[in-house]
């Protein structure tokens, strides 16, 4: 099990921030990924695992003016 912005999701061997992102349907076009509080590049994000029991944020970027 793993932490996703405050709620428990479920984890399986070989999940990556990309699978993630499609599992939780994230199509935003601006995020930030942080991982236990490390930030990971978006380049990462296809070979950046995820382990039992990390905590994961997934920000939604807004811009406005």
């Amino acid at each position: 099990m793993i932490t996703v912005n405050g709620e428990r999701h479920p984890w399986h061997a070989g999940l990556t921030v990309t699978q993630l992102l499609k599992e939780k349907n994230y199509v935003f076009p601006m995020i930030i990924v942080q991982i236990n509080g490390a930030h990971v590049r978006e380049e990462d994000y296809p070979a950046a695992p995820i382990a039992d029991r990390d905590d994961v944020a997934v920000i939604h970027l807004i811009t406005g003016g």
